[in-house]
């Protein structure tokens, strides 16, 4: 065997002992082979943090739900549709963050359309949920149960990972029932998986598999450095390729959630990409992270606080940012009326700034009509110049089928299934004309997500 596996096996070894003695030392029981050496386990961590992670059953509306007809026991009969139905239930996983208000963290793909939502503890204690509130664009979602002798994981610095850095999946796999796995991370910063939202992922080979949505990714100092989200398997099991979203961007989604109950993204103005080599170069700076702005709208925020197109965007309230991706999650957690300190590189000197995030201005609504397949909204025509170009989502009733669909107030519905629609005559045509699921393509603050609507 070459001598460097040799001896980053032996330091493994090592490393594993050495934290298997501290854990006995607070365990008070030391694990011990048949020769009376210490073994290596992470049992005594998993003691403290594991009745912090729970699992998650969800009640969602069958499809008679959706369609009358199909609750008259005439046509139940004749489908064939036996009466009271077959709810729909799901499974998934959830952290305790805040023992004492009994917070507990899910993602929103989990709990999404849910009727009811159950949480089981380790101990098997069970507890009716609340939805506090729930983002899309993060895949995260909090839920609240009674705080009833509750045991809370602490949030971690995620931004303080390394890759090759130890950490354990807990989490409830294809509902089978809590479930401990182990691996390293395997990338930081990964996006792409789902190009609407906001993603800075951590990559595992922890196994993470169909019902550990929204479980715990722990650090060996039982602290929680990320949520657990999606896969990556061609039959939608493990192979190795997990992604959680780090516990820095949860905590901020959190903290929204908790106070507004959904996150208020706003508008800042302007548009930037990554610092390249080459374009430091151009630019005449050394970084070879950050943003530069490419773009900077008139009378926008951005422009208000003396930002200019070249700026080099290094840092937002104290946190670096390694390209436009980062800057755009950072800028989209910002709470609308909040201001952020951005650090920059202008000409090559370094510049701090204060910039104010506003409010999405989504023109004039012409009117506030209702439409069919989006119950619960109030649209109207965007008008900007005399002239419609989207459809303005006015008012959102929360609970709704289109609150649950992902739509709030200032969001501008701009197409559907990528086909553009300028009125809310051409939104009704193209939703009664769609197959489901379908896109719905929406200008939120800076950016445009796609809402997928599935019913």
């Amino acid at each position: 065997m070459p001598l460097l596996p040799r001896r980053a096996l032996s330091f493994c070894l090592l490393f594993a002992v050495l934290l298997s003695g501290a854990g006995r030392a607070a365990a008070g029981v030391p694990p011990l082979d048949a020769n009376g050496q210490p073994l290596p386990t992470l049992a005594p961590l998993l003691q403290q943090v594991t009745p912090g992670v729970v699992n998650i059953a969800v009640l969602a509306g069958g499809p008679e739900d959706s369609n009358p007809m199909l609750r008259d026991p005439f046509f139940r009969r004749f489908f064939g549709i036996p009466e009271g139905g077959r709810p729909q239930v799901s499974a998934g996983s959830g952290v305790i963050v805040d023992a004492q208000k009994g917070y507990v963290i899910t993602n929103h793909h989990v709990i999404k359309n849910a009727r009811e939502v159950v949480v089981t503890l380790k101990d098997r204690r069970q507890f009716q949920a609340r939805l506090v509130g729930s983002d899309a664009g993060t895949d995260i979602a909090l839920l609240q149960i009674e705080p009833s002798n509750l045991t809370a994981l602490k949030f971690g610095d995620s931004d303080a990972l390394n890759v090759g850095d130890f950490v354990l999946a807990i989490g409830n796999p294809f509902g089978i029932g809590q479930t401990v796995t182990s691996g390293i991370v395997s990338a930081l910063g990964r996006f792409g998986i789902n190009t609407d939202g906001y993603e800075d992922f951590i990559q595992t080979d922890a196994s993470i598999n169909p019902g550990n949505s929204g479980g715990a990714l722990v650090s060996l100092r039982g602290e929680l450095v990320g949520i657990n989200t999606a896969i990556i398997g061609p039959a939608g099991g493990n192979v190795g390729i997990g992604f959680a979203v780090p516990s820095n961007m949860a905590r901020s989604v959190v903290a929204q959630l908790a106070r507004f109950g959904e996150v208020r993204r706003g508008r800042f103005g302007a548009t930037a990409q990554d610092v390249t080599p080459d374009i430091a170069r151009a630019l005449g700076v050394a970084a070879n992270e950050g943003a530069v702005l490419v773009d900077v709208a008139r009378d926008a925020p951005a422009e208000r606080a003396g930002l200019k197109r070249g700026d080099v965007i290094t840092a937002v309230n104290g946190r670096g940012v390694k390209g436009s991706g980062d800057l755009r999650n950072q800028l989209g957690l910002v709470p609308v009326g909040d201001s952020a300190e951005l650090r920059l590189l202008r000409d090559g000197k370094p510049l701090a700034v204060k910039v104010t995030i506003e409010s999405p201005r989504a023109g004039q609504a012409a009117s506030r009509q209702s439409v069919a397949d989006l119950s619960g909204a109030r649209v109207g025509n965007l008008v900007r110049d005399g002239r419609a170009e989207g459809v303005a989502v006015v008012e959102v009733d929360a609970g709704s089928p289109a609150w649950k669909h992902g739509l709030r107030p200032g969001d501008v519905i701009v197409g559907v299934n990528r086909r553009r629609v300028s009125s809310v005559q051409e939104l009704a045509a193209a939703l009664r004309g769609a197959e489901r699921p379908l896109a719905l393509n929406v200008a939120r603050g800076d950016f445009t997500v796609s809402l997928v609507i599935r019913d």
